[in-house]
């Protein structure tokens, strides 16, 4: 593919790059006055396209079929000119899929009618949506088609065709990421149907790996572009919060390298459902695209970046935050109460309006001064920015928080905080903490008397909550709190009865307890539990298994013996199995098994073995008292006395943990038994 343009109108011998903003998320849709806004600022900014999407703007997905009014028409004639006047393409999407029969001749002309009215309101190029939908064709149309892709396929041609095969049709498939390919990319029949029998003159919509992508790399265009044989138009979704009403993305545009501007057909974003928020998002992705190799194009310099030396995700957060700044400060949309008439009305009062004395408010010599607000900065926007930064990374001011606040709050437990060099530090890094949450509420503070409150509303409940969070009054304990005390709603009661809150993927350190899950040992699992006992016994023993003592717990751990019914268990975090522990009801039956022998008042008491291990990733002890609560309740069911455990003296680890447990002790060596084991027991 040739080097893409990245401005309204192709360059000679390019091929044109779309680049801009679709509107294409669940909530109220933006008003006519801020699309017209927004054409503004892509023309300003050199972006070029903007695709009209809106879920909730009923004609476009729900009641498709309907026409619009004379009013409503009138509304786009307008919208269309204005983009046209700001050289952006206007890009007019419809969303069939809900209720389409494929195969009715009477529904297709249906779309054609629909989309021929919008066409005679002056717009040129159009989209066809099939994005999340069921797969499920009803009986017409699976007698017609050979699959959905293809029924979806037919009908997009024809619409192409019939309006004159634009120079842009976007076609958004249903299978529109990696995640929703069956089995993969490379292997999914819907996606090499759409790149078979699509029309060349049509382009495919492609959001990346995932609904919302972490990264979009270079590979991975690659692969999709090879099976739809056309690079795609990636509808981006980094930015957009429609499925969280608690966040905002106020981050830059990042994790897509620059490489890709060539490998593509173009680059929406869908962003924030808030308009005025987008400003970050969208000035930062006009950097991005100004940044494909073109040294002429770039608005800064990047040759200390490592990973992409065309484009610095910190460098264009930091344009466009001091651009919208200046957005902030303009006086020219001050809130409040609209100014007096300058002229009397029919029906209107004869008294002058109220007129103020400012002389009477003129504080005296010991009288509080007048309030002055203190005017927002760059830095607020900065931390703003970073509490509010993108789905899968907090800001580094947010991070620092969130660590510093985890550090207090675990090391205020610790017994030994009463000696004088920790308690120093805890006060320090607490009073530390307590300047971080200061710097917010004075943030905030600047914040609600800007001058521009259209931005103010779009943001105000997002940082109302956060300053709400961190203000000291809220964690004071009360018998009957008010009901800001206790954040959310049912959704926070949910929240909080979850084992895990947040999303972990937010770390890569992570300071969130993972997810564990204890199970009952499965035949399949024995491979893996091998794998753990080997490697634990290799870092307890500093050298091989073959020569240390055989234990008849090692017997139980690499499969020579097999765990009595229901008395095993594993333990699961996210990385798959990182734990076990496995029970022997009945030793006496089994000692000949392990060339062992075992004197009979120790059988007596503890009848009944038991193994664990525990690799070191689990930092928590709590999913291993949970797990060894479980095997001494199933071998207590199987009418048992007591169990023991073998140790060896270098596995200080698993020793410390039994220990712990407070219901373990150590039974006495008996004379010429157990060399260099230790065995711990526990009565039932």
């Amino acid at each position: 593919m040739s080097t893409p343009s990245v401005t309204g109108v192709p360059k000679s011998g390019t091929t044109r790059f779309i680049s801009g903003v679709v509107e294409g998320f669940y909530g109220r849709p933006w008003t006519m006055e801020q699309r017209r806004q927004l054409f503004k600022r892509e023309q300003r900014w050199g972006l070029n396209a903007y695709l009209y999407a809106p879920k909730d703007d009923s004609k476009h997905r729900m009641n498709w079929r309907d026409l619009y009014s004379a009013e409503e028409a009138e509304q786009l004639k307008v919208l269309i000119s204005a983009a046209k006047e700001h050289e952006v393409e206007f890009i007019y999407a419809i969303s069939p899929g809900l209720d389409i029969t494929f195969s009715n001749p009477r529904e297709v002309a249906t779309l054609k009618r629909k989309l021929d009215q919008v066409h005679d309101f002056g717009c040129r190029s159009f989209s066809l949506l099939f994005d999340d939908l069921e797969s499920q064709m009803c009986p017409a149309d699976m007698q017609a088609f050979k699959s959905f892709a293809h029924a979806q396929v037919a009908i997009t041609n024809q619409v192409f065709q019939h309006l004159g095969e634009p120079q842009t049709f976007l076609f958004c498939p249903t299978a529109y990421c990696a995640a929703f390919c069956t089995p993969n990319v490379a292997q999914s029949t819907y996606l090499d149907t759409v790149g078979d029998t699509l029309l060349p003159g049509i382009d495919v919509l492609w959001t990346g790996p995932k609904v919302v992508s972490h990264i979009i790399s270079v590979e991975s265009i690659d692969e999709v572009t090879s099976v739809l044989k056309r690079a795609p138009v990636i509808w981006d979704n980094i930015h957009a919060n429609d499925y969280d009403p608690q966040r905002l993305f106020l981050g830059p545009f990042k994790d897509r390298p620059t490489e890709l501007i060539p490998k593509l057909k173009g680059i929406l974003t869908n962003p924030n459902c808030e308009f005025n928020p987008n400003f970050v998002a969208i000035h930062t992705l006009a950097t991005w695209c100004k940044s494909n190799g073109n040294p002429g194009q770039r608005d800064v310099d990047m040759s200390d970046e490592d990973l992409d030396h065309g484009y610095s995700p910190q460098k264009a957060l930091s344009l466009a935050l001091t651009d919208w700044l200046q957005e902030f400060l303009n006086t020219d949309k001050l809130g409040g109460f609209c100014s007096p008439p300058t002229h009397q009305t029919e029906g209107s009062l004869d008294e002058e309006p109220m007129q103020l004395d400012v002389s009477l408010c003129a504080p005296g010599p010991r009288d509080n001064p007048l309030y002055t607000a203190e005017p927002l900065t760059l830095e607020d926007l900065n931390l703003l920015s970073e509490l509010f930064y993108l789905p899968y990374e907090h800001g580094p001011t947010a991070k620092t928080m969130l660590q510093e606040l985890d550090w207090l709050k675990n090391w205020s437990r610790v017994s030994f905080l009463t000696m004088t060099d920790q308690t120093a530090e805890w006060r320090s890094r607490a009073l530390h903490f307590d300047q971080m949450c200061e710097a917010v509420v004075q943030m905030f503070n600047r914040l609600s008397n800007a001058p521009n409150r259209s931005i103010l509303y779009d943001l105000y409940k997002y940082i109302c909550d956060i300053k709400r969070r961190l203000d000291p009054l809220t964690v004071v304990k009360n018998d009957d709190p008010e009901p800001w005390g206790f954040r959310g709603g049912l959704s926070g009661e949910f929240q909080r009865m979850l084992p895990c809150h947040g999303n972990r993927d937010l770390f890569r350190n992570r300071l969130m307890t993972p997810v564990y899950t204890v199970r009952p040992y499965c035949p399949w699992d024995k491979m893996e539990v091998q794998r753990i006992f080997n490697a634990m016994q290799r870092v307890a023993v500093g050298k091989a298994t073959s020569t240390v003592q055989l234990l008849m717990s090692d017997c139980l751990a690499d499969g020579q013996l097999p765990p009595s019914s229901q008395c095993a268990f594993v333990l699961e975090d996210e990385m798959g199995l990182c734990g076990y522990a496995l029970g022997l009801t009945d030793v006496g039956q089994t000692t000949a098994m392990c060339q062992r022998a075992l004197w009979d008042s120790v059988l007596r008491v503890y009848p009944s073995l038991i193994t664990m291990q525990l690799l070191p990733r689990l930092i928590s002890p709590d999913p291993a008292k949970h797990m060894i609560g479980c095997l001494l309740s199933a071998i207590k069911s199987s009418g048992s006395s007591g169990a023991f455990c073998e140790l060896r003296p270098a596995d200080h680890r698993m020793r410390d943990f039994y220990t712990k447990l407070g219901s373990f002790k150590t039974i006495p060596l008996a004379a010429g038994l157990q060399k260099a084991v230790i065995t711990m027991g526990t009565s039932m």
